[in-house]
């Protein structure tokens, strides 16, 4: 990338991504990460977010107070798949790759060359990646390629098999969300750069402690886990449910506190949760209010050891949750970036992480690094926290400090840094 100063006054933003902030368009982390990522842009830049959105609402929509434009793609596809974003995945792949390009040519990227303005674009995991060369082939053929920065990022592996790296590369700069990607991608002959996941800045506002100790004193136990995660083999699942069951036969009184997908491995969780002893009990709420989803769980916890959570959980809910929690379980065996942690460190929890993707976590400094897949080893953790209240409160002060450098705002700034050249400035934290 060549020096060049992007300014809020000269920079133009587009996002290409299937996930976005429709409901619709929510399946996971990518949609958290667009979302949050675009709305940040949008303070200071004209930014433009293209995804798969929900079929009922207008196709382009300008936000209020915001120089962000949301685009709705494949709507006409969506209209016939209702239950979400990857319904008729392999169709809306299609259609995104052949239109999004020269839409996006005509209508945005040759204006504002025009004004001699600059244009980074930003592409989001494999659904994008067909789009991505074919963007930049296009403008090579335009005579623009040399005015647009393209960014393609690998959030994850999954679709990496349909991918065509070397096709990639040759039109977009690959990045990646953390050092454990970008060796995955080394694996491929990809070099890569390392711009980070971030969170929303309110989520470093304080937490009601009144709140966190009026829950706890009503779920009367001795110790409270949390884990929320896709119900997936490699997001450890299993081992949380086994370290619940070593903590009751210990003599403790823990609680599990689980929200997980619609994904059918959950059955396996649950079965051998039962397995090992523990009382199981899915719990619904009538209200997406925080106090009535805290009721809920209140009582399902009376006579449960996991309280499975079958309802929507805001970000609201999630933070007094993790606040309240003597760890909070992001032990996968696999994760790219681990933003339930950095999330749970904003709130002041103690993550628990399994030693992957995970940059910004220290073990025993601000959180808890895994070394192993074993239960025992969080048996072993959450005990020794449980006994050495001191230690604990230094974690959690310590992940209250580390998530201040992980805001979108932090790491819109290491971005800017990378486009215009300016790697030693680039996440210098």
């Amino acid at each position: 990338m060549d020096r060049r100063k992007f300014t809020s006054g000269n920079t133009t933003f587009i996002l290409l991504s299937f996930e976005g902030p429709d409901r619709y368009s929510l399946a996971g982390g990518l949609g958290a990460r667009v979302s949050n990522l675009s709305h940040c842009l949008g303070r200071n830049y004209d930014t433009h977010l293209f995804f798969i959105g929900d079929p009922k609402r207008r196709g382009e929509e300008s936000q209020p107070d915001s120089h962000l434009t949301l685009h709705r793609w494949c709507q006409w596809i969506s209209e016939y798949n209702p239950n979400g974003v990857y319904q008729g995945e392999n169709e809306k792949v299609e259609d995104y790759s052949r239109s999004i390009p020269p839409y996006v040519i005509d209508r945005i990227i040759r204006p504002a060359v025009e004004r001699r303005e600059n244009v980074v674009v930003l592409s989001e995991e494999w659904h994008t990646a067909e789009a991505t060369c074919r963007l930049g082939e296009q403008l090579l053929a335009a005579g623009l390629r040399e005015k647009t920065e393209i960014l393609w990022n690998a959030n994850n592996t999954f679709g990496f098999e349909r991918i065509d790296w070397k096709r990639l590369a040759e039109n977009s700069t690959v990045t990646t969300v953390s050092k454990y990607m970008k060796h995955v991608m080394r694996e491929k002959g990809i070099n890569s750069i390392v711009i980070p996941n971030g969170i929303p800045e309110a989520m470093l506002g304080g937490i009601d402690e009144e709140e966190s100790t009026e829950l706890r004193a009503k779920l009367k136990r001795d110790l409270l886990l949390t884990k929320v995660a896709r119900f997936d083999p490699t997001k450890g699942w299993n081992e949380a449910v086994e370290a619940t069951a070593r903590l009751k036969s210990a003599g403790k009184q823990p609680l599990l506190l689980a929200r997980g997908g619609m994904e059918p491995f959950g059955e396996e969780v649950l079965y051998n949760a039962h397995q090992l002893g523990l009382r199981v009990k899915d719990v619904f709420s009538d209200s997406p209010g925080t106090p009535d989803c805290l009721e809920a769980v209140v009582q399902g916890a009376q006579d449960a050891d996991v309280v499975n959570m079958k309802f929507h959980c805001s970000p609201q809910l999630l933070r007094i949750l993790y606040n309240t929690s003597d760890a909070v379980l992001a032990n996968s065996r696999h994760e790219p970036f681990g933003l339930v942690g950095l999330e749970a460190m904003a709130a002041g929890g103690v993550a628990f992480t399994g030693g992957t993707g995970e940059d910004y976590a220290r073990h025993l400094d601000n959180a808890i690094v895994l070394e192993s897949t074993d239960p025992k080893e969080i048996e072993e953790y959450v005990t020794y926290l449980d006994e050495n209240d001191h230690h604990e409160g230094k974690i959690r002060n310590s992940a209250r400090a580390t998530a201040k450098d992980y805001t979108w705002e932090a790491v819109i700034k290491g971005l800017m840094d990378k486009v215009s050249g300016d790697r030693d400035k680039a996440f210098a934290v």
